[in-house]
């Protein structure tokens, strides 16, 4: 595939070069910084349109300041594409989420120009202080600058970070990416806030609306800005929400007219003393048609060629597990009015789309808000709903102190359907699912289970719904499921109990969760190697199966475990009874297989498990050492 003619980038080895070029030569340099993201991106996938959505502010951000000095953070850093090819990693740059590659958001071991890494949402404004409090204290850093998304914004932290800038007046400067489109359409009242001060004023009375800053524009664009800030706020001489936050605002500017976010950043960093806000209009997906057109802006692409935007279509033998919850979940939900939904700003991630699109007054989408999202669900429990927080595992991270307080330590029977389990690919160690188990097993009254395969999905959706004891969780992996046939409806389980898959004599694989296939491909290399090998599915691990652990030590020379998580879960909890219960008095050596103690690169699943030891061959290899100990 031919590359585009780049004549201005070809010349750009970092920021510095940016300083000389003239207004003009900057306008078309992001012309072909956003050609190269499309050619890029084509080959690699990726996040497009976000990315495309901030070329004119990564350019004019670079010319501007004076980066890696001034400290650049991009709020979850998906839109990171065109700061990294003008900041001396193009010729990498089609290595993007490969493994060894550059990474798919900003990395603080990959570049100096990454100050802060990020991939979850909502962290750049309170990383923005801290650089500007430790400049302030006489660190060698200068200013700092963050650029968040109106999805982003509607987190709470963004508005604890504004609140703590705002009240210590510190020099920030805040770029509010406007482009009214995070990867579901933003929701609520932040994001009719936001639309209301965008409808208020053509673009070219809106160069700057606030006082001060206002002040140093000429005649008539100073009187047109005095007039915006009372179309904005309805109120002459009155303050907009980040005004009374403490931030000089300024906007709104269309984020895609270079002289116009130039012009604002100069004046914004010549004349601010405090916080600022500068409110950018743009557009996800901005000049590329098919992504424009696209109902998710191209948010996330496979490689896609480049003249018709099609994309490429992995082939797929099996549904995915994403898919098969949210038929699942639909279904329950036409049985059962009291089933509701909630997600954070994934609804299609999560598959709960597919429940929306059946009964959506029963689907809430609460916005990149994962705390509210969990208590908000805990109080419909309470009132008799049965409520399904679908979020993903490294996402659920964020809700963790409501999970506890507000639905644990009260009973509550909230339904947490965690994708993402285990290790998920091209976006590397900051969306892996590792922590779930560890940190959902050890609270009291909480049912954990882990789907071996999509026909256990089902089941497990099922015993959610039937479930009103008290909280309960299941986890299932990104992509295809192993290809089983899906029943509809799902059973009801048996809370707490496993299933045995194989039976052999010399040694038992107790897996928990989707990697019961390695497990079941093991076994069968051991039987080559002349091992009689169990393979049991303990679906929970919580309640244990104390049952079918016992049994697998008395009967087994040896017992492994294996999950997709790190230590401290499933197998902790079997080690703990296995303890206390006088297990390890006798019978069975017993081993654990689980994610090393360290964070695993993105590349493909099947080489990020190979990385972390967990294939077929590592269980084999396990198991004939483990062998090798027990009968020494």
């Amino acid at each position: 595939m031919a590359h585009p003619a780049t004549p201005i980038l070809d010349r750009i080895a970092g920021p510095a070069d940016l300083h000389a070029l003239s207004d003009a030569q900057l306008a078309l340099l992001a012309k072909e910084v956003r050609a190269e993201v499309i050619s890029v991106v084509s080959e690699t996938g990726g996040h497009l349109g976000s990315s495309l959505g901030v070329v004119e502010l990564a350019v004019a951000i670079h010319a501007v300041f004076d980066t890696p000095r001034d400290k650049l953070i991009w709020d979850v850093g998906h839109q990171c594409y065109p700061h990294k090819i003008l900041t001396g990693r193009r010729d990498r740059m089609r290595s993007l989420r490969q493994g060894g590659g550059i990474s798919g958001f900003t990395k603080r071991s990959e570049s100096e120009y990454d100050p802060f890494g990020a991939a979850h949402s909502s962290t750049s404004i309170s990383a923005a202080l801290g650089f500007a409090v430790a400049r302030d204290l006489g660190m060698p850093t200068g200013e700092a600058i963050a650029v968040i998304g109106d999805g982003s914004i509607t987190a709470g932290m963004a508005y604890e970070a504004m609140n703590n800038a705002g009240d210590m007046h510190k020099r920030l400067f805040v770029i509010l990416n406007d482009n009214d489109m995070s990867i579901a359409p933003p929701v609520g009242a932040m994001s009719r806030y936001l639309n209301q001060l965008n409808n208020g004023a053509p673009f070219a009375a809106l160069r700057a609306a606030a006082e001060g800053i206002e002040a140093s524009l000429p005649g008539p664009l100073r009187d047109g800005a005095r007039r915006a800030r009372q179309l904005i706020t309805g109120i002459p001489g009155g303050g907009t929400l980040f005004e009374e936050l403490g931030f000089t605002y300024i906007g709104p500017i269309d984020g895609h007219d270079m002289a116009q976010v130039l012009a604002t950043l100069r004046t914004a960093r010549a004349r601010a003393t405090g916080p600022v806000m500068i409110h950018a209009l743009t557009v996800k997906g901005k000049g590329y048609p098919p992504a424009e057109h696209a109902l998710d802006k191209y948010h996330g692409v496979g490689r896609f060629d480049v003249e018709s935007g099609t994309q490429a279509k992995s082939k797929s033998n099996a549904p995915s597990y994403t898919g098969v919850f949210g038929t699942a979940l639909a279904n329950a939900a036409a049985l059962d009015t009291r089933i509701v939904a909630v997600t954070a700003a994934m609804p299609s991630g999560t598959g709960v789309d597919i429940m929306a699109a059946k009964f959506p007054a029963r689907v809430f989408d609460v916005g990149i808000a994962e705390q509210h999202g969990v208590t908000f669900a805990a109080a419909m429990a309470a009132a008799g709903l049965r409520p399904f927080v679908a979020i993903y595992s490294t996402f659920l991270q964020r809700g963790y102190d409501q999970i506890v307080h507000d639905v644990a330590l009260q009973g509550l029977p909230v339904r947490f359907a965690i994708d993402r389990a285990g290790l998920v690919g091209q976006d590397g160690a900051t969306h892996a699912g590792a922590f779930d188990v560890g940190f959902l097993a050890d609270l009291p009254g909480m049912v954990v289970m882990a789907a071996g395969d999509e026909a256990d999905l089902v089941h497990m959706v099922a015993t959610a719904a039937a479930y009103d004891d008290g909280p309960i969780a299941f986890r299932y992996p990104r992509g295809e499921g192993r290809g089983v046939e899906v029943p509809s409806p799902g059973e009801i389980l048996p809370i707490g109990k496993g299933r045995v898959l194989r039976q052999g004599d010399d040694l038992a694989l107790l897996s928990f969760g989707a990697h019961l296939g390695e497990c079941l491909i093991a076994a069968d290399l051991l039987e080559a190697d002349g091992i009689s090998v169990t393979v049991a599915d303990a679906r929970f691990a919580k309640p244990l199966d104390t049952d079918l652990i016992t049994q697998l030590v008395r009967h087994h020379k040896a017992v492994i475990t294996v999950e997709q998580g790190s230590a401290g879960g499933f197998a902790a909890q079997v080690l703990h009874y296995l303890a206390n219960s006088g297990g390890f008095d006798r019978g069975a050596v017993v081993r654990t297989l689980t994610l090393p103690d360290r964070f695993i690169e993105q590349a493909s699943p099947a080489a990020m498990y190979l990385d972390a030891g967990m294939t077929a061959q590592d269980i084999r290899l396990l198991a004939q050492t483990t062998l090798q100990a027990a009968t020494a």
